[in-house]
């Protein structure tokens, strides 16, 4: 199977032409495979670039631990740029079909190539019950934590200056936004999985940290559903500023700094976030299933 990784802001997954080749049947699987950072490819997890009956191309988002996830900002930069550069549709504005619906890319091309894109991210969801979660309220806007989510209490909270209250924001898939002082000091990998899996988020969520530098500027931290510590999220980049603007931190325009580089957001309160950044194409090459391990030799 031919595949090519890419990577959006050091968001990094490993994307498969379906318009050319046939997919084996357990897609959750190859995704857990190929991920493999120590036996597979390596990547946050599998995309899936197909056709489709109303867009441009079909993209399958899976995490590393073989959930289907329904959208991935930073992947789609990259499916625009596949699309593209491949000869799919070489023009410079897409549509691309998602599990969330058709969303709209307008791509950067330089010598021929897309560099970078901006995505019309859809409107934000607000409503609780849509996100999901069960905490109390129509929306969850600067809600205080309740402690089943985050202990307020605990040492690391205190060194890092964590605030109170929770945003809760859909981008087609559920984000939790917090606010600290230093957000490097967050022990995301312990925290991270407990607050994804809170019983509170009956189909899990995303847990971003975000340290506000300016009214237009922020630096965050993401703890990904499914996929663990990641370089970048482009939805969950969306909801921080979605969350921002909402609780009075920001302006409508932010420049966002992720581990893995930088993207800018910007919404109206009154329809779609944009998100613009990059997209980059590592390598190419082929995928063969692993065989069962043998050791090579008996036991006497």
């Amino acid at each position: 199977m031919r595949f090519t990784k890419m990577q959006g802001a050091g968001n990094d997954y490993v994307y498969v032409n379906a318009f050319e080749q046939s997919l084996p049947y357990d897609l959750p699987e190859l995704a857990r495979q190929i991920s493999d950072r120590h036996f597979g490819v390596g990547g946050d997890g599998l995309v899936v670039i197909g056709p489709s009956n109303s867009a441009d191309a079909r993209m399958r988002m899976f995490n590393n631990d073989g959930s289907e996830a329904e959208m991935c900002g930073n992947a789609i930069r990259c499916v625009g740029k596949f699309v593209h550069d491949h000869g799919i549709k070489p023009t410079t504005s897409l549509q691309i079909e998602t599990g969330r619906g058709v969303r709209t890319l307008k791509l950067d091309v330089e010598h021929g190539k897309a560099v970078r894109a901006r995505v019309d991210m859809g409107e934000p969801i607000l409503a609780a019950s849509q996100i999901p979660t069960t905490l109390p309220g129509e929306r969850i806007v600067d809600l205080p934590a309740p402690r089943e989510v985050v202990n307020l209490d605990a040492d690391w909270a205190r060194h890092c200056g964590l605030e109170p209250g929770l945003t809760c924001v859909s981008m087609g898939n559920p984000h939790l936004v917090m606010y600290c002082r230093d957000v490097k000091s967050i022990p995301l990998e312990s925290i991270g999985p407990q607050i994804e899996r809170a019983a509170v988020f009956p189909q899990r969520i995303n847990v971003h940290f975000v340290q506000v530098q300016s009214p237009d500027e922020v630096t965050m931290r993401t703890w990904e559903r499914g996929s663990g510590i990641t370089l970048a999220c482009g939805t969950g980049a969306s909801a921080v500023c979605v969350a921002g603007l909402l609780t009075k931190r920001n302006r409508r325009k932010i420049l966002a700094h992720l581990p893995g580089g930088d993207l800018i957001l910007e919404w109206s309160e009154t329809g779609p976030v944009y998100m613009t950044g990059p997209a980059v194409e590592v390598f190419h090459g082929e995928w063969h299933p692993p065989q069962p391990a043998s050791l090579g030799f008996k036991l006497a």
